[in-house]
């Protein structure tokens, strides 16, 4: 399928519709679920059920699950970025940070996903984008301008989310630069068996001696993580990113920050104030750049 370099295509809406609720949402359940799991366990968990879901699903679709011959270097190497680098250092800095600035820190993804498209893939860096750009990034700023005394005070915290904005940037990049040809499911499915193993086995070596019974909102976290989070969400963003350029699927998630914020607020009994309603509004302008389609292509 072609990718334009310049909106998001039609068929994408929906799917992005769904994943910035899915993925917005899920900022307080981790936060939840850490309340009472260790951090390697709860991703170990999650990243290992969302595998094994895929592989179901693809097996019971009748799609091809096993990679092209020489595709398994590029496999593990996308999904070191995509699943274990982002996963952990997102969970590690939610023990440092409040969730909704936690999504805050991590959605400057788009901004690193331009500038690594520009370098590695030599996307173009057109005037609707840089606009888009600006505005997401203000949005941004005028959120985390009101808590740098917080990630002062945290600064390991800020760091680890930081960083794991740039992984997943740089797996959304290799992902373009080294496609592989498989379904979007079996795709999702290798890419959490992958990046998920080490996972696992940091789990097994750092959490063992922590292991214990979990209360039922905690339950209720990790499953929301499983099914909504990994298994749909993964696959929605694999699925986008295959039918668009990786800057322009980037700044189609910048309304997944300001859902991450609201819904913080609404389930952890945070407050709304000012910044985040003109953040809201920097970022629709955001989003509008990728998904109004060109004049000259209408």
């Amino acid at each position: 399928m072609s990718v334009d370099q310049h909106t998001l295509p039609r068929s994408t809406w929906l799917l992005l519709a769904a994943l910035t609720l899915g993925w917005g949402f899920n900022w307080p359940m981790m936060k939840i679920a850490l309340t009472e799991m260790p951090v390697w366990t709860f991703r170990g968990v999650c990243v290992a059920a969302g595998a094994v879901g895929m592989f179901m699903i693809a097996w019971r679709g009748g799609l091809r699950v096993a990679p092209p011959a020489g595709s398994w270097p590029r496999l593990a190497l996308t999904a070191l970025f995509n699943v274990t680098l982002w996963n952990v250092l997102i969970a590690q800095g939610l023990t440092y940070l409040p969730a909704g600035r936690s999504v805050i820190l991590a959605y400057t993804m788009p901004l690193w996903t331009v500038l690594l498209s520009r370098m590695v893939l030599g996307e173009t860096l057109t005037t609707r984008r840089m606009i888009g750009l600006g505005l997401g990034m203000a949005g941004m700023l005028v959120l985390i301008g009101n808590e740098l005394t917080l990630l002062r005070s945290a600064p390991i915290g800020a760091l680890c989310v930081v960083t794991a904005a740039f992984a997943w940037a740089m797996g959304t990049v290799l992902m373009k630069r080294f496609p592989t040809a498989l379904p979007t499911t079996s795709f999702t499915g290798w890419q959490m068996l992958f990046g998920g193993l080490p996972i696992v086995i940091g789990a097994l070596l750092l959490d063992s001696q922590r292991w214990q019974p979990i209360s039922w909102p905690v339950a209720g976290a990790v499953l929301y993580n499983v099914f909504v989070a990994f298994i749909f969400c993964h696959w929605a963003w694999f699925k986008i990113v295959g039918r668009a350029s990786a800057g322009v699927s980037a700044l189609g998630t910048l309304l997944i920050p300001i859902v991450g914020v609201f819904s913080s607020m609404l389930v952890l009994d945070e407050r709304p104030a000012w910044p985040e309603y003109l953040s809201m509004l920097l970022v629709f302008g955001a989003i509008a750049t990728v998904l109004i389609p060109r004049r000259a292509a209408a």
